[in-house]
């Protein structure tokens, strides 16, 4: 493809909206912007002259998404991590290329499946958006991060999470972006025939419309009922930093944090953050062990914090639980590559970074949830609650999510508030609150439908104490998980195939 000035600034204007982009999630959260980035993106790769051009847009897109929506990986690798800035700036850049190249596969395929009619080309736009998300999500571990659909949890669309899941959340999205974009084209840049300008946007205004009714209506059907009698929760804070937390002098300063915060904010099930204990469970101090025992059965309860769990070069990032209840311990199974596994090949990068305990071994794929302070709680740590597909393993047995995190990697970033969205996400999908304790942000009550109860500001130290109640039953998401919004997906590419091809055939 020959570069010139025109296939330069159409270029420029698909990075441009990739970052534009980004403001539809938190902290921002002007999820209408999602619907004009994509009815943007559709109406560029409409008129791109070739495959290869529909590639350039895409990627063009993808890297100004992905550079201004994961900018925080820099901050975990310069600041945190003890990258040189120049290596932390070339790596982020590269990760940020890699992730892409999704966006750049369907700019290539879309143009090799439209036919110039709105239905089938809206219909593949977004059905191609929905698989290279899901693949994105899937390949070398996965990282399903700044999905479409995280962006409308507190939207009008946010109804079709318990059926379809954020992918299924992402389809809407896509076709929602191009009705409009579509609608404005026949308005404004079109020759309508003869026909009205009313009359000309017909379709793609119907669609508009049925897609955002069909959300707000679903929002109001509930697929889980709170079973049993209202929970004292008390999910700590600690704001320890991170630059300090693995200190072997500090480890008694964290001890003392969370001992206080527990003593001062007394609950039937207290939750500390991941490694919210610098140290190992069976190096950990016996009396303060006692300690936690003795707390929990004052209050005729459980405390369930995060701690390493193992020994040598065997050891699992974990979720351990003591009081009223037998003790219990979820070992995190979806572990983050670089960050708590080294991928082969790659340890002379991992040389290079300051990350304690970087080798874990991952956990199960299955666990049962911890029955604790009369619940059955799904515990998932950290990045895992990225992987709907894998919190619904618990389900529908599970009573209440929660999460344990620690941010603080990130600094001060889109990382905190983005990560809250997708712990609404995964409310909305399950039917089920997810109670989530992080060491710097942000701790948070979320309630089944999606809607955060409270949350404490970020980087404070400080207890979230709130009332919850477990749920029971099962969304459709929960029953078949992803693979509704696959299908449908392939369904509708396939289709948008044939229909090019008669069109070809006549």
């Amino acid at each position: 493809m020959k570069l010139t000035a025109a296939s330069l600034l159409t270029s420029l204007a698909a990075l441009v909206l990739g970052a534009v982009a980004v403001a539809a999630f938190a902290p921002l959260a002007w999820y209408p912007l999602a619907w004009l980035a994509a009815g943007g993106a559709y109406l560029l790769l409409q008129r791109a002259a070739s495959p290869r051009a529909g590639m350039m847009l895409g990627f063009a897109f993808g890297l100004g998404y992905f550079l201004t929506g994961t900018s925080w990986v820099y901050v975990s690798m310069s600041v945190f991590g003890g990258l040189p800035p120049v290596l932390a700036g070339l790596a982020t850049v590269l990760f940020c290329t890699y992730l892409a190249l999704f966006p750049a596969l369907v700019g290539t395929l879309f143009v090799r499946l439209r036919r110039k009619h709105f239905v089938t080309d809206a219909a593949a736009f977004a059905a191609l958006w929905v698989l290279a998300e899901w693949l994105r999500g899937w390949l070398f571990t996965g990282f399903p991060w700044l999905a479409v659909g995280y962006a409308h949890v507190d939207g009008p669309l946010a109804g079709y999470a318990p059926i379809f899941g954020v992918y299924g959340v992402t389809l809407v999205t896509l076709l929602l972006g191009a009705a409009f974009a579509e609608l404005l084209r026949r308005w404004f840049a079109t020759p309508c025939a003869g026909r009205s300008r009313v009359a000309c946007g017909t379709g793609p205004l119907l669609l508009a419309i049925t897609l955002l009714v069909g959300g707000v209506s679903l929002a109001e059907l509930r697929w889980s009922e709170a079973r049993g009698e209202p929970l004292r929760v008390a999910l700590l804070q600690g704001n320890v930093p991170q630059d300090l937390k693995w200190r072997p002098e500090k480890l008694p300063e964290s001890l003392a944090i969370y001992g206080r915060l527990m003593h001062d904010h007394p609950a039937t099930l207290t939750v500390l953050p991941e490694t919210a204990i610098p140290t190992f469970l069976d190096t950990l101090p016996r009396h303060y062990l006692e300690g936690l025992l003795d707390h929990a059965m004052a209050q005729r309860g459980d405390i369930l914090f995060g701690i390493a769990v193992g020994e040598g070069q065997r050891y699992a990032n974990a979720g351990v639980s003591f009081g009223a209840s037998p003790t219990q311990l979820y070992a995190k199974s979806h572990l983050v590559p670089f960050g708590e596994f080294v991928p082969p090949g790659f340890q002379w990068f991992l040389d290079l970074m300051r990350i304690p305990m970087g080798n874990f071994m991952p956990g199960p794929d299955r666990q049962s949830p911890l029955e604790i302070a009369g619940q059955k709680v799904a515990v998932n740590i950290c990045y895992e609650d990225v992987f709907g597909s894998e919190i619904i393993r618990a389900l529908p047995e599970a009573t209440l999510l929660v999460n344990l995190s620690n941010t603080a990697w990130f600094g001060d970033s889109l990382a905190q508030p983005q990560h809250l969205q997708i712990a609404q996400m995964r409310a909305l999908e399950t039917g089920r609150p997810m109670l989530r304790a992080t060491n710097t942000g942000m701790t948070a009550v979320v309630r089944p439908d999606g809607i955060v109860q409270d949350v404490l500001p970020p980087f404070t130290r400080d207890a979230l104490v709130a009332e919850v109640q477990g749920y029971v039953g099962s969304t459709p998401y929960v029953r078949w998980g992803n693979g509704t919004i696959l299908v449908l997906a392939l369904i509708l590419i396939v289709t948008a195939a044939f229909a090019r091809k008669r069109r070809q055939n006549q």
